[in-house]
């Protein structure tokens, strides 16, 4: 008898766990409904951009220079305020959402010649939890060697950043962010230093972390994109999403970069034909 309830105590155990998990899957972790934005002075960046990110989303957003794309992030990342629509992220407003964003921007402004350790960089991930001249504790580097660990990089926790490839510093700069155990990851064209090696290890590193994480990554390489991730959003002003399984046809390209682009399959870089209208 007690054996029998206590199968019945684990079973519903495993059902909440199951419609918990489920639930969080099915609702979108951000919802951008009819989004324009201007900066001031200007046309609109951004006009009636419609967007739903759910918890396993690996997201590539791609278009031309000027298109809006950072302006996008920005706007998730609540530093910017969208002129019309609305903006949920995690069912929050964005600025009180951003604690649980981990965010690899294209260039981080850090001087390479300043005597500053990698372990340093990434306890900065953390920095905004501390008090005034208050020291990092044992479980402050804790979660930095979890981070650095999980980048390969703790055996150069010592080392300069300066000294570090671009490579190394851009797994730094992934740790640094990892530290703060976000729900969603943003990266903005963050394979623009790296050489070719790197730029591999640094995609089965976003794999791995898609595991447990949502991702969303702005890149210009459509080709090394559509290899990657499992949702495409074109954007240029106005945004088209798309699962990786859905064509992106001919069209939509010519909309999206309002220049002549030769699309030559999934997985291929395309070919511009001609200059792209910024």
């Amino acid at each position: 008898m007690v054996i029998d309830y206590f199968l019945i105590f684990v079973s519903c155990i495993l059902v909440s766990l199951y419609l918990y998990i489920f639930i969080m899957m099915s609702n979108p972790i951000i919802t951008i409904k009819n989004l324009s934005f201007a900066y001031q002075g200007e046309n609109n960046v951004l006009e009636n951009v419609n967007l739903e990110v759910f918890s396993d989303d690996f997201l590539g957003i791609i278009g031309p220079n000027g298109g809006g794309k950072t302006t996008l992030l920005k706007i998730i990342l609540g530093l910017l305020k969208p002129d019309k629509g609305d903006v949920l992220v995690f069912d929050k407003k964005p600025k009180e959402a951003r604690d649980l964003i981990g965010y690899v921007p294209q260039f981080l402004e850090i001087d390479l010649d300043c005597p500053v350790s990698v372990l340093d960089i990434v306890l900065m991930g953390i920095l905004n939890r501390k008090k005034i001249f208050q020291r990092y504790n044992d479980e402050d580097l804790k979660l930095a060697k979890e981070a650095l660990d999980f980048v390969d990089l703790w055996n150069l926790k010592d080392k300069q950043i300066g000294e570090l490839s671009g490579g190394q510093r851009q797994r730094v700069y992934i740790a640094r962010a990892l530290i703060r155990k976000p729900k969603l990851f943003i990266f903005d064209e963050p394979t623009a230093s790296i050489d070719e090696k790197s730029e591999k290890e640094f995609w089965e590193l976003l794999q791995a972390i898609n595991k447990n994480t949502a991702i969303i990554i702005v890149s210009h390489d459509i080709g090394v994109i559509f290899k990657n991730v499992n949702k495409i959003a074109c954007l240029n002003g106005q945004l088209y999403c798309h699962s990786v399984d859905e064509e992106i046809t001919q069209d939509i390209l010519d909309k999206t970069y309002k220049c002549d682009i030769e699309l030559l399959g999934h997985g291929l870089p395309h070919r511009v034909l001609k200059k792209h209208q910024n």
